[in-house]
């Protein structure tokens, strides 16, 4: 039985005719998809733009405290393509809910759910997980010292504010970056930080693929205590039967982007296209996205291909919940009883899909000190302030050693980006600045937490750049003077 979106895109593209430029745009994209990824893709496609406005702009609102409407026009504007003109979007502060529509014609609701985060609401999948005052009743960890004061750290000398201030720079022309935060910690302290006009120290943000980093870390917890092998099958339900060519999928193939799934090619896809990137539609029209990511084929037989796909990230996120408990209270108390609270994370923000699975590949909202704390747990291995070992000996090391298959272009660990190994990208990352024994956590638009042992540094940056491969160059600058910056003090 069609969806009913499929009739609201028939009925939206007929309704464009008085607009033939954007409509013939619009056709052509829808053409030449359906002929490749099918109709009912295509009526995903049609709801991503809502969903994404809805979920992203909610969450920017009621778990960051972001101006609703700086926030849209930087962060979620842009991306709409041509649709920009055509979503509309109300915020309702009583019901901590966002509703946007498409032409008045696809329409999305996301709500507030309390430490849950942000959710939209599928029909009849309208999932609420915050039961009040039973859900804050999280167990107490020993204290973790602060990082520093609530008030910002000026940096220690004037090079590092001239890196700082590079970092923070905007082009006459364009494209722009929206720098929101700059974080440097050196030797376990923070020696200089800076913040766009509304953000604080406090301020969760959008980490987008960083998260990926915090799920090696939750699966890392799992095998510490013996609940998890890396190396035996997935335990996915859904290929468990023995003729099933997925049933030798591993987690570690999941963590490493080498399982072979077919899923959406993250790392290819970028801009108004990708409405139509299975990834994509999976990640804001779906209600239990790991019901999609489990049910698809596989493009290549598993560590033989590098791939990345959010499928894998879905269902590492599906085993974390399915072995913390079941559902989504047991999983927000696992992670925060087990990482969050122990490592010191103060404002962080775990969202959740409709089948109460932590989204542990995008949609992590944590301030920038909160990522800075977790780029310092990885540079002591996996060692809190505390003393108290979270990660198994040898697991940071394992994160950050080299897929070979991403040697060639791309240079990835095991949920992290690693300038370890011989890889083309990791060269090019060390002639730009980064310490060859690096890596970091990454993700679009220009969020890192990168991780230099040789330095005793972290540094973090987040915003949501448009300048070019998730602006790089700024960011290769950004080592370099900082590192410079910190030697000049002796």
């Amino acid at each position: 039985m069609p969806r009913p979106t499929q009739h609201l895109w028939v009925k939206w593209m007929i309704s464009l005719r008085y607009n033939w430029k954007l409509a013939s745009t619009l056709a052509c994209l829808g053409s030449a998809a359906a002929a490749f990824i099918g109709r009912d893709a295509l009526a995903r496609a049609a709801g991503v733009p809502v969903h994404f406005a809805s979920h992203q702009l909610c969450s920017a609102t009621f778990v960051a405290g972001l101006d609703p409407t700086q926030f849209f026009d930087e962060a979620i504007r842009p991306k709409l393509g041509p649709l920009r003109g055509l979503i509309r979007y109300e915020i309702d502060q009583r019901r901590r809910e966002v509703r946007t529509s498409l032409a008045g014609l696809v329409e999305s609701r996301a709500v507030h759910d309390g430490p849950f985060g942000c959710r939209v609401l599928h029909p009849g999948r309208e999932a609420r997980f915050f039961r009040g005052e039973a859900d804050d009743d999280l167990p107490a960890a020993a204290a973790v010292p602060p990082l520093a004061g609530p008030d910002v750290v000026a940096p220690v000398n004037a090079k590092l504010a001239e890196a700082l201030e590079h970092a923070f720079a905007e082009s006459e022309t364009g494209p722009r970056r929206f720098t929101k935060a700059v974080v440097v910690l050196h030797k376990g302290r923070i020696v200089g930080e800076r913040y766009a006009p509304g953000v604080t120290p406090a301020t969760p943000l959008i980490g987008w693929s960083m998260t990926k980093s915090v799920t090696n870390a939750l699966l890392g917890i799992l095998v510490r205590d013996g609940k998890l092998d890396m190396y035996e099958p997935a335990p996915i339900a859904e290929w468990s039967k023995p003729a099933d060519p997925r049933r030798p999928i591993t987690p570690d193939q999941l963590l490493r982007m080498t399982s072979g799934l077919s899923g959406g090619d993250s790392a290819h896809t970028s801009g108004f296209s990708t409405i139509f990137d299975p990834d994509t539609q999976m990640e804001y029209d779906m209600a239990d996205q790991s019901a999609f990511a489990a049910s698809i084929g596989q493009r290549a037989r598993p560590g033989q291909e590098w791939r990345y796909t959010n499928c894998n990230f879905v269902l590492l996120s599906r085993i974390i919940r399915d072995l913390a408990g079941g559902d989504a209270g047991a999983a927000r108390k696992f992670i925060a009883r087990e990482l969050f609270e122990p490592v010191g994370f103060q404002n962080a923000t775990l969202e959740y899909d409709s089948a109460g699975v932590p989204l542990g590949t995008i949609h992590l909202w944590a301030s920038a000190r909160d990522w800075a704390r977790f780029g310092l747990f990885y540079l002591r291995d996996g060692v809190t302030e505390n003393g108290r070992r979270i990660l198994p000996e040898g697991w940071v090391d394992y994160s950050a050693k080299l897929t070979p298959p991403s040697a060639d272009e791309y240079g990835y660990g095991a949920g992290f980006w690693t300038q370890r190994g011989n890889s083309a990208a990791a060269r090019s990352r060390i002639a730009g600045g980064f310490p060859a024994d690096s890596f970091m956590a990454a993700g679009s638009q220009g969020q890192y937490a990168i991780v230099m042992p040789s330095q005793d540094l972290v540094i973090v940056k987040i915003g949501w750049a448009y300048t070019a491969n998730d602006d790089r160059v700024a960011v290769e600058r950004l080592v370099r003077e900082t590192i410079a910056a910190l030697h000049s003090e002796g």
